[in-house]
């Protein structure tokens, strides 16, 4: 079986529309020191998903038994290829490929190496939009807003005047796809509020 690691978000997204079509998608839950806003809006994160035609399951992680749960539900699944959305960060590569070994699958990472604002125009170019979620205070101005092709390089040349990286794969920002090109149709939504955990904000959607 061809397993995606997906979180609602552009990148996994966007790894899944470069490789092609994979089985299911997993999105897995984590307690992570700070809010994450896929879990926050889990109903309209997977939703997203389920627009794709992908089937989508999620499993919440115990503490310090990441790694060896991950495993286990990857087996019963009979695990052929993973397929994540990694592009830079080389501990999570690592961790994917000592993923993929244990459970003796083929990892696909198809945005590795990447230039991160290269990617953003790739993204955007290929159809994709997206709602910012989630972002340091330094972002506050773009929270709520949708990204696309008509203003991501006014994004790309704001979010460099303040030294974080365009793509945001170290949590800068995250985002929810609205739409894209494995969408069957577009991702319906309202902003409910904003919740601000220390220097770190996050929409509310239902």
């Amino acid at each position: 079986m061809r397993v995606a690691f997906l979180s609602g978000g552009k990148d996994s997204y966007y790894a899944v529309y470069k490789y092609g079509q994979v089985d299911l998608g997993l999105m897995l839950i984590y307690d992570f020191p700070r809010p994450n806003p896929h879990v926050i809006n889990l109903g309209k994160s997977l939703e997203t998903l389920t627009l794709t035609n992908i089937p989508v399951i999620t499993l919440r992680l115990s503490k310090g038994r990441e790694f060896l749960e991950t495993v286990e539900l990857l087996r019963k699944l009979n695990t052929t290829t993973v397929v994540a959305g990694d592009v830079y960060i080389d501990e999570h590569l690592k961790y994917m490929e000592r993923l993929s070994a244990e459970v003796g699958a083929k990892l696909v990472e198809p945005l590795w190496g990447l230039n991160s604002e290269e990617l953003m125009y790739m993204e955007f170019n290929d159809g994709l939009e997206v709602l910012v979620i989630g972002c340091f205070k330094s972002l506050s101005n773009w929270l709520s807003k949708k990204l696309n092709k008509d203003n991501v390089e006014e994004f790309i040349s704001y979010v460099k005047t303040i030294n974080l990286d365009p793509l945001g794969e170290r949590g800068e920002y995250h985002t929810l796809v609205i739409s894209g090109p494995l969408h069957r149709s577009k991702l319906k939504y309202s902003v409910v509020g904003v919740e601000v955990f220390n220097d770190y904000e996050v929409l509310r959607v239902i």
